[in-house]
């Protein structure tokens, strides 16, 4: 992405839903990662989220019960995706900002959409859904990761979630295929 980008936001660390990720407490570690679950939360998703210490969802919830299940397990970051048009969707954030300890979680629901400079912003990591394609790299020490969908299949693509690893260096980042196990 281009520097010369302005953000939509004058200040993302001032995003409404930084104080949601505050609830995690002070070191979250282990960090689910889902997205794109379309208004289905599948069982295998809530099991392979199970120990999180926070969850992101990053989009294209689709039903706010899957925010309140996600809850059950631990406290929930979660954006506003291009589905998510129902009044109960227009209280969430486009993007939002996840304190886990001293690492700063960039969310977004379509990383084509990043209108920022990860790195010169501060973040050491992006969280983005909407291709429905799984998979993580890394750019200039900043980690970009899609945690892929997890809700109703789209042409032949796995169905899945991630786990951030934050308690390891360098971070771990494991993609959960919710058919195959982990990849």
């Amino acid at each position: 992405m281009p520097h010369s980008r302005k953000s939509r936001a004058e200040n993302p660390r001032d995003s409404p839903a930084k104080i949601q990720a505050n609830l995690a407490g002070k070191n979250p570690r282990q960090i689910g990662l889902i997205s794109d679950t379309h208004g289905l939360l599948r069982a295998e998703a809530l099991e392979a989220l199970r120990g999180s210490d926070l969850i992101i969802h990053a989009g294209d919830i689709g039903d706010p019960k899957i925010l309140e299940a996600l809850r059950q397990i631990a406290p929930v970051v979660a954006v506003r995706g291009n589905v998510d048009t129902a009044e109960w969707a227009k209280s969430l954030p486009e993007t939002a900002v996840a304190e886990a300890g001293t690492v700063n979680i960039y969310v977004l629901h379509d990383a084509n959409a990043l209108d920022l400079d990860a790195k010169a912003a501060g973040f050491d990591v992006v969280v983005s859904g909407h291709s429905h394609k799984p998979g993580s790299r890394e750019r200039d020490g900043v980690i970009y990761i899609n945690p892929g969908s997890a809700g109703p299949r789209r042409f032949r693509l796995p169905i899945t979630v991630a786990r951030l690893d934050l308690g390891v260096r360098p971070w771990r980042v494991e993609c959960v295929d919710l058919e195959q196990g982990v990849e």
